[in-house]
């Protein structure tokens, strides 16, 4: 696939630059190729079923009329195909070559629907096949959109493929019930085309820009079945006279052959989708994962597919692979902005360039967009012909003036009629006098910029906000020169420009920004408040805690992923009037300020049923009725235990968390818990207690699930790989202790982790 030029011009010098613009000169001349492929196997097929040939020798022939009628061979096989598809191009085909050639007389037009139908048939999706359609086959005929709909079981309508519509409206007409509209039970109902040459009847809703703007419905068939529906659009009202009634029958008929194709994936954000493609930069839509994963480039616009070497706007392409050099960075500036909901902007990317190396990126700027996206803007150079549409396209809403100030009256171009809303029989209005179409607060910049041109004899420019007469208001930059004849002024000369979409734009991206800061400045002051009440009610122990009965403590506390910060858990010592000391771990279900409140209310419920003296069981059992009435369908996990110094007995019980780990004598055993249920779960809950007795020297492990859960493991491996590692660390301290197994801890669901452990004096540790 990457071998030496045929006669077709394979981009074997494209392929020398390095990145994305090279791969995509690649895979468009091997998609032409495609296509190419295809229609000649098609017409192939035809001579072989006309002059029954085998098939070798068909191709042979093809090219041998090809050269005796003086065709290219593309051009003589969708003429053979077209008359094989019975659309009265019909190609007489001599038995032998050598005969005289057939009179080229079909239609140009014939001919490049044929090739446009054998390109839609090879594409990989729907989608691109639409693009295809239309761009090469319908917008000849002035068509400027296409819709295809797939007809499910349900009996319901699915867009799998449109080409012109913007993302927004696409998404408004994604699924059509079998009940609405009528235009679409009709064609299904009786499969034949429906021709709307001004649009639908009244009140009855079609896509399309305006209600008299032409559409066509057409049934999609395959193998004498319905199989969808397809609409053709154009821009007004459009008179379709037979010749291109056939041609887009013809051309729509293609369609229903893809509609098993991949479909096009619905745009993520519809609206900022729109938003993106109205802009006159390039921009990207980028998917940024909240792992370490490579962002995605969901939406590419047209300026951005440009600066790419051309390629559609796709989706679902790796960053890596659109930017392989600045990748890195971008990913690096994307995942920035998505966790700190702040823009980020760079000069340039890369910094430097060697020869050979594509345009750098220039004032790159990344927004937040929500969720895990963001906006990426950028400027490029060495893209001349890009940076001259632009230029062309701005001149299309620029309209030249000129003002006499000596009785020479005022001269508008076309354009400025219709920048303000006038028609071409009014007079047009002089620079000077446009106060009373202005709005007011900007009648103090027009009097400035008419002061600067007659009195100071410079030029300038402003932005005015010009009020139409329908009431509707357009922002018009305006600049101006003076004309100066011996000293004097005598009129002005200058630009109205319509900045109306590109400040809409601005506008809504500024308030995007702006509603995403102050939901990030929330969430920061709920995380501060979570996080301040956390540290309050469940301080970390930072070394060794004595406690009576000969007990030391340590305990640590490891907060969930980044974006979270806090959670439900808790871990309690404390010790009771009657000389016992009450040990307790617990876990919230969930994280953030919600998962904190529900942690204060039960920790500070156990310490004060604690003082009752009563026993573990019953500790519980009281515990999970003040879970049920806490509110919010709180549930939870936790151990509680009593250790009496006066024998060392340990007398513990458990609501469904995980068990704990003792080490004794350099061994770890697992304390299995009685199996009960978690808090919160049912009232009136009996729960079950055990005991233990403790030696001097015995290290006594409680955690939460988030030191041991794995995403993909059970916990029971879980557990066993803790109780493995604690063995191969018994010997240390409890502070050391904890401090290693945190640092070597497995879990990888970026769940917050309490970890206690209460060793019995007696034996000093090793180290």
């Amino acid at each position: 696939m990457t071998g030496s030029a045929d006669s077709t011009g394979s981009p074997s010098a494209a392929r020398a630059d390095r990145g994305f613009p090279a791969l995509a000169a690649e895979n468009r001349w091997l998609r032409d190729q495609l296509a190419r492929r295809h229609l000649l196997d098609l017409a192939a097929g035809a001579l072989t079923a006309q002059l029954r040939l085998p098939p070798c020798e068909a191709a042979e022939h093809l090219s041998a009329l090809a050269q005796a009628t003086g065709l290219s061979t593309e051009d003589l096989a969708a003429d053979i195909v077209n008359a094989a598809a019975g659309d009265g191009s019909a190609v007489t085909v001599p038995p032998e070559s050598d005969g005289p050639a057939p009179e080229d007389g079909r239609p140009v037009e014939e001919r490049r629907a044929r090739r446009a139908a054998a390109a839609a048939e090879t594409a990989d999706t729907v989608g691109e096949a639409a693009r295809t359609l239309l761009e090469e086959g319908l917008a000849p005929l002035g068509a400027d959109s296409l819709w295809l709909w797939q007809r499910v079981d349900s009996g319901c309508l699915r867009l799998v493929g449109s080409a012109g519509a913007g993302a927004a409206e696409a998404a408004a007409w994604q699924w059509i019930p079998p009940a609405a509209p009528e235009a679409f039970r009709a064609v299904l109902a009786e499969n034949t085309p429906l021709w709307l040459e001004e649009g639908p009847p009244a009140g009855e809703p079609l896509p399309g820009p305006t209600a008299r703007a032409a559409r066509a419905l057409l049934p999609l068939r395959r193998r004498d079945r319905t199989v969808g529906l397809a609409l053709v659009g154009w821009p007004g009202p459009t008179t379709l006279d037979a010749t291109a009634r056939r041609a887009v029958t013809g051309l729509v008929g293609v369609a229903g052959t893809v509609l098993d194709t991949a479909g096009s994936p619905s745009a993520a954000a519809p609206v900022l989708v729109d938003v993106l493609d109205s802009l006159a930069r390039p921009a990207m839509l980028l998917a940024v994962p909240d792992t370490a994963g490579e962002p995605i480039v969901e939406h590419l616009n047209e300026e951005g597919a440009g600066a790419l070497g051309g390629t559609a706007s796709g989706s679902d392409t790796a960053l890596a692979r659109a930017f392989p050099l600045v990748h890195a960075d971008l990913a690096r500036m994307a995942r920035r902005a998505v966790g700190t909901a702040r823009a980020q902007r760079a000069a340039r990317l890369p910094l430097s360039a060697a020869p050979g190396d594509p345009p750098p990126l220039l004032d790159v700027r990344v927004l937040p967009a929500g969720g895990q996206h963001a906006v990426v803007m950028w400027h490029t150079v060495g893209a001349t012909g890009l940076a001259a549409a632009r230029a062309v396209a701005r001149l299309q809403n620029t309209a030249p003036f000129q003002d006499s100030l000596t009785g020479g009256g005022t001269a508008w171009s076309p354009e400025a009629y219709g920048i303000f809303g006038m028609a071409r029989d009014e007079p047009p209005v002089p620079l000077a006098e446009l106060r009373d179409r202005v709005r007011p607060d900007d009648r103090e910049a027009l009097a400035d910029l008419v002061a600067t041109v007659t009195e100071r004899q410079t030029g300038g420019q402003t932005v005015l906000r010009i009020v139409l007469p329908d009431g509707t208001v357009r922002h018009v930059r305006v600049a101006a020169e003076p004309l100066i004849a011996e000293g004097t002024v005598t009129g002005l000369a200058g630009v109205y420009q319509d900045v109306s979409d590109s400040r809409r734009t601005e506008a809504a991206l500024t308030a995007t920004f702006d509603h995403l800061t102050a939901l990030h400045d929330q969430a920061e002051l709920r995380h501060q408040l979570a996080l301040q009440l956390q540290q309050a009610i469940v301080p970390e122990v930072p070394g060794l805690r004595e406690m009576p009965g000969d007990l030391v403590v340590a305990a640590r506390y490891r907060p969930a992923a980044r974006e979270y910060r806090v959670g439900g858990d808790w871990y309690d010592v404390l010790a009771l009037p009657d000389g016992r000391i009450l040990v307790a771990v617990g876990d919230i279900a969930g994280h953030g300020i919600d998962a904190v409140t529900g942690m204060v209310a039960l920790r500070n419920a156990q310490r004060a049923l604690a003082f009752t003296g009563r026993s573990p069981r019953r500790l519980m059992e009281w515990l999970n009725e003040v879970t049920l009435r806490t509110g919010g369908g709180v549930t939870a996990t936790a151990v509680c235990a009593l250790y009496d110094p006066e024998d060392r007995g340990l007398l513990w019980t458990s609501a469904g968390h995980l068990p704990m780990v003792l080490l004794r004598d350099g061994r770890a055993r697992l304390l299995e818990p009685p199996r009960d249920l978690l808090l919160g779960a049912v009232p009136s809950y009996a729960y079950h207690e055990q005991r233990i007795g403790l030696r001097p020297g015995d290290t006594l492990l409680l955690y939460t699930d988030g030191l041991i859960e794995r995403r993909h493991d059970g916990l029971d491996e879980g557990v066993a790989r803790l109780a493995a590692e604690a063995e191969r660390l018994a010997g240390h301290a409890p502070d050391t202790l904890v401090d290693a197994l945190l640092a070597t801890a497995a879990g990888d669901t970026d769940d917050d982790t309490s970890i206690v452990a209460v060793r019995v004096r007696g034996r000093p540790p090793t180290r």
